[in-house]
C-alpha cells in the first residue's frame, strides 16, 4: 500500500540543483504514492548539477510565482551550490520556503539546500545537519549543528550530502506517513 496516497510535495530548486538530491528522494516519494511537483521560479525546464558537470534538464511543474504552499504537504530543498545561491538572493523562494515553517509543515533540506532556508530567519535554536562548508553559516544562523545523516527537530528533517539520501529518504516518507 501506498504509504503517502493523497500527499502533496514541493521541490524548489533554480538551475544548478545537484542532480541526485533531486531525482532520489523525488522518485522515493512518488514509489510510496505522493504527488510531487519541481517548483521554480524559472519557465520551463531548470538544469541538474551532477557533482563536477552540468547534468540533465526537468521541467518545472509549477512557476514558483503560481505555486501556493497550502496546497502542499511538505517541502523538499536539494543542494547543489549555485540552486541555493539563486535562491537564497529571490524573496519568493524564502517567502515560499518560511510559509511552510510558519504553517508546520514538513522541511526536508540536504546538503547546501540549508542555505535556502538560513535566509528565512527561523533557523535559530533548530537542531540540524547540513554539508560541512555550511557548517558555520548554519550555526551562525542560530542552529545547533550535528555532523550525523539526517537530524530531525520536529518539522525540520536534514542531511548532509548525497550519501545519506537513503536515511533522508526514509525520514521524509517516515514523517509525512504519520
Amino acid at each position: 500500500m501506498a504509504k503517502l496516497k493523497g500527499k502533496k510535495i514541493a521541490i524548489l530548486v533554480e538551475n544548478g540543483f545537484e542532480e541526485e538530491e533531486l531525482t532520489k528522494p523525488r522518485k522515493a516519494l512518488d514509489d510510496e504514492g505522493a504527488t510531487t511537483h519541481i517548483i521554480s521560479p524559472n519557465d520551463g525546464k531548470v538544469k541538474a548539477w551532477n557533482h563536477t558537470d552540468w547534468g540533465g534538464e526537468y521541467n518545472v511543474d509549477v512557476k514558483l510565482e503560481d505555486a501556493k504552499p497550502d496546497d502542499y504537504d511538505a517541502l523538499v530543498l536539494p543542494g547543489g551550490v549555485l540552486n541555493p545561491d539563486k535562491l537564497r538572493r529571490n524573496p519568493q523562494a524564502i517567502d515560499f520556503a518560511k510559509a511552510f515553517f510558519e504553517k508546520d509543515k514538513l522541511v526536508a533540506v540536504i546538503c547546501h539546500g540549508s542555505q535556502t532556508l538560513i535566509e528565512t530567519g527561523l533557523l535559530n535554536g533548530r537542531k540540524m545537519t547540513a554539508y560541512h562548508a555550511v557548517k558555520t553559516d548554519v550555526k551562525n544562523a542560530g542552529a545547533e549543528y550535528y555532523d550525523e545523516e539526517v537530524v530531525i527537530d520536529r518539522n525540520l528533517i536534514s542531511s548532509r550530502n548525497p550519501g545519506d539520501i537513503p536515511a533522508f529518504n526514509r525520514e521524509i516518507i517516515e514523517n509525512l506517513a504519520d
